[in-house]
């Protein structure tokens, strides 16, 4: 008897998130379509095509317009790709009866109190980034019954375009930064989040998912955390406050709780700082090479 290897289709499969699901992926059991810019999510005639000749039996939209500051200078290519994709997602994944998985954030929430949050506490974005993508959550929810919607905070894979990107780059050229002292929430990697992503391939679950790592820090510790684990000894971190330099709006505190993992016992994600270790160990640097 012949085996058919199932379809998985990772749209954004570049970024930090799907490059990771795809090294997650086993291909002896799932075959992989992996796509970026070759095909445009915005297009609903695009989607529809390329789902009609490969239909796959999952789509994972790890696609996403994600610069925050960008999101606010361009308020309609953030909706357009982070809602108006996610829609033409959902409604030809629908068309083939093929579940999708909508890669989604904590900033659908405000970040304006301490209490943690759960998949059941109402969002309330406050930002065009956080709007767009509870905007492509909802339309997720109401155009496919076959989601599962996976918020999660602070993701960090590769070196470039992340927080830890952005510190490697600052300690190239100073050995004294500043670091907001007042963003509080929970860092989490991409390989620890691909992880759970993976699971759910052959679940029966649905709905939406908190995916954070355990515990939470301040950008400040989560930084002096990283330097020391890679090995830059050399390096002074100093806490900053946001509101102080006229940036209240970027004060947040974001806790997720995964209460639905805990209550399915699904997956359970691990703390933090092992994530982080983890990160480190997998990529080399003992404070020496920063192109890593």
């Amino acid at each position: 008897m012949l085996f058919t290897r199932k379809c998985i289709w990772i749209a954004g499969s570049s970024g930090n998130l799907g490059a990771e699901i795809c090294s997650h992926i086993p291909v002896e059991t799932y075959e992989l379509l992996k796509t970026d810019l070759d095909v445009d999510i915005t297009d609903l005639k695009t989607v529809t095509q390329f789902m009609d000749m490969h239909r796959p039996e999952v789509v994972i939209n790890c696609a996403g317009f994600t610069d925050p500051e960008a999101c606010e200078q361009d308020m309609v290519s953030a909706y357009k790709v982070n809602a108006l994709g996610a829609r033409n997602l959902a409604t030809a994944a629908r068309k083939i009866g093929a579940k999708i998985i909508y890669i989604s954030t904590d900033d659908v929430f405000a970040g304006l109190n301490t209490s943690t949050l759960t998949e059941f506490d109402t969002p309330t974005p406050m930002s065009v980034y956080g709007k767009s993508k509870l905007a492509g959550e909802n339309l997720v929810r109401e155009l496919n019954p076959k989601h599962l919607i996976i918020r999660s905070s602070w993701v960090y894979g590769s070196a470039h375009g992340t927080f830890i990107g952005k510190l490697l780059k600052e300690i190239q050229t100073s050995s004294v930064i500043q670091v907001p002292n007042d963003q509080i929430s929970s860092p989490t990697s991409a390989r620890a989040l691909a992880g759970f992503v993976v699971s759910l391939l052959e679940s029966t679950e649905y709905g939406i998912y908190h995916a954070a790592c355990e515990g939470s820090c301040t950008r400040y510790e989560f930084a002096r955390t990283f330097l020391e684990m890679a090995g830059f000894k050399d390096i002074t971190v100093e806490a900053g406050l946001l509101e102080k330099l006229g940036k209240a709006s970027e004060v947040r505190c974001t806790l997720l709780r995964n209460l639905m993992m805990e209550m399915t016992g699904i997956y359970r994600m691990p703390h933090w700082k092992d994530a982080l270790q983890e990160y480190v160990d997998s990529r080399g640097w003992e404070g020496l090479n920063l192109e890593n």
